[in-house]
C-alpha cells in the first residue's frame, strides 16, 4: 500500500501525521518515531531511504521489485525461451528480470519485461505532456500503463499488479494537485487489486477520493473513484455496503449519461453483481435483461462488457434452488455461447473466460439435478 500508517504501529493516518525530517517516514506521533529509531531499525537505514529518494519512493520500489519477481514467476511456463519485444532481451539489461505475458497476444507476440513496459509507457505520457496533446490522446498512451500494444488487451493478474507499482513509482513525487497523481494511485488501487490485496487495495481508493474531494475533481471521476471502492468492498464481502454505493451510482450514471452510456452499462453490470450477491435475483435479471439489446447496440456482441451482462443474466436465471427448468436451460444456453466468444476475443486463459468455464459447469450441474429421474444413479 502506499504510505498513510505509521511506520511503528499501523495507526491510518490519511496524508497527515509526523514524519521523518531526513527520510520522510511517517508515523502518529513523536513516540513511535523515538521508538523506530532507537529499537526499530531506522537509525540504520534512514540514511538509505533519503538516498532511495525518500520512504514513499523507496517503499514504491521496494513493492515494485516484489511484484516484479513474483509476475516473473507466474508466466513462467508461458515465457521460457522467449524474448522481449521491446529490448529484444531474454533478461533486462539493468534489473536482470525475466520476461511477462498476460494479455491475448497469440504466437511468439506479447512477451516483455515489466521494467520495458514501464519505460515505454512513461516515454509516451512524458511525449504528450511536453507537447501539449489533447485529452484522446493522452488517455490512449495512458493505456500503455494497463494495456497491451499489440492485442490491446488488458493486462491481468500479476502483471497489473507489478505495474500498478511501477506507475505509482513514476508519478508519486508530483503535487496532489496534478491529475496524473490520482491517476497513477488509482493505477496503484487497481493492481493491488488484481492480485487479491483487497484490504491494501481500499486504503489506496479511499486516499485517492480523499486527494480528488480536496482538488475539487469532476463529477464523473468521483464516480469512478466510489464506484473502485463500492467494488472492493464486495471482494471484501462487504455486500450490504457494496449494495448502496452501487444503487446511488447506478442512479448518478442514469442521470449524468443517460441509460445508453458505456459508462452506465458498466455500473449497471457491478449492480447486478451486488444485488446477485444477496440473492436478489429477480432485480438483477429485470436490470440485465433491459441492459443487453443496448450493450449489443452501443458496446457490440463480441465486447467484454456485452459479456459481462450477459453472464449476469444467465447467473440471475439459475441461481437459487427454485429456478424453473426454462430458466436453467437458457442459462447454460447463454453461458456456453459467452464462453465461445470470450475464449475467441479473450484467450482460453483470460481469468473471465475461466470464470465463465467453471459457472457453466454449474449451471449444467443445477440443470441436471431435476431432470435425473428419481432413483437413478
Amino acid at each position: 500500500m502506499i504510505l498513510t500508517q505509521c511506520a511503528v504501529c499501523a495507526t491510518e493516518l490519511g496524508t497527515g501525521g509526523k514524519r521523518c525530517g531526513r527520510c520522510s517516514t511517517l508515523y502518529c506521533g513523536p513516540a513511535c518515531q523515538k521508538q523506530h529509531w532507537d529499537a526499530g531499525g531506522h537509525d540504520k537505514l534512514c540514511k538509505k531511504i533519503k538516498k532511495g529518494g525518500g520512504a514513499e519512493l523507496y517503499h514504491a520500489g521496494k513493492k515494485l521489485k516484489e511484484a516484479v519477481a513474483v509476475a516473473v514467476e507466474k508466466c513462467a511456463d508461458d515465457t521460457k525461451g522467449q524474448t522481449c519485444y521491446i529490448c529484444t532481451q531474454a533478461l533486462h539489461w539493468k534489473t536482470k528480470e525475466g520476461i511477462v505475458r498476460m494479455c491475448a497476444c497469440r504466437g511468439t507476440a506479447g512477451f516483455a519485461h515489466v521494467s520495458c513496459l514501464a519505460e515505454q509507457a512513461k516515454i509516451l505520457m512524458d511525449e504528450a505532456e511536453e507537447n501539449n496533446l489533447d485529452v484522446k490522446v493522452m488517455n490512449e498512451r495512458w493505456r500503455r500503463w494497463y494495456a497491451c500494444s499489440l492485442c490491446e488487451q488488458k493486462y491481468h493478474g500479476a502483471v497489473c499488479g507489478a505495474l500498478g507499482w511501477a506507475c505509482w513509482k513514476a508519478y508519486l513525487g508530483r503535487p496532489e494537485t496534478d491529475q496524473i497523481y490520482a491517476t497513477a494511485m488509482d493505477r496503484l488501487g487497481s493492481g493491488l487489486y488484481e492480485v487479491k490485496l483487497y484490504e491494501d487495495s481500499l486504503s489506496v481508493k479511499e486516499a485517492e477520493l480523499s486527494v480528488l474531494l480536496r482538488n475539487g475533481a469532476p463529477e464523473c471521476n468521483l464516480l469512478i473513484a466510489r464506484g473502485n471502492i463500492a467494488g472492493t468492498y464486495r471482494a471484501l464481502g462487504r455486500f450490504e455496503e457494496a449494495l448502496r454505493m452501487r444503487r446511488d451510482l447506478y442512479s448518478e450514471c442514469v442521470r449524468i449519461h443517460g441509460k445508453e452510456s458505456r459508462e452506465t452499462l458498466v455500473e449497471a453490470i457491478c449492480y447486478a453483481n451486488a444485488l446477485i450477491d444477496l440473492k436478489r435475483f429477480k432485480e438483477a435479471r429485470s436490470l440485465m435483461r433491459e441492459a443487453i439489446p443496448v450493450a449489443r447496440r452501443v458496446l457490440g456482441e463480441s465486447q467484454e462488457h456485452t459479456l459481462r451482462i450477459r453472464t449476469n443474466y444467465a447467473r440471475s436465471l439459475y441461481s437459487g434452488d427454485d429456478a424453473p427448468l426454462d430458466d436453467l436451460r437458457e442459462a447454460v444456453t447463454t453461458f456456453e455461447d459467452v464462453g465461445r466468444i470470450a475464449r475467441h476475443v479473450l484467450g482460453g486463459t483470460h481469468p473471465f473466460a475461466v470464470d465463465i468455464e467453471h459457472v457453466l459447469q454449474k449451471a449444467r450441474a443445477a440443470l441436471a439435478a431435476p431432470e435425473t429421474p428419481s432413483g437413478s444413479a
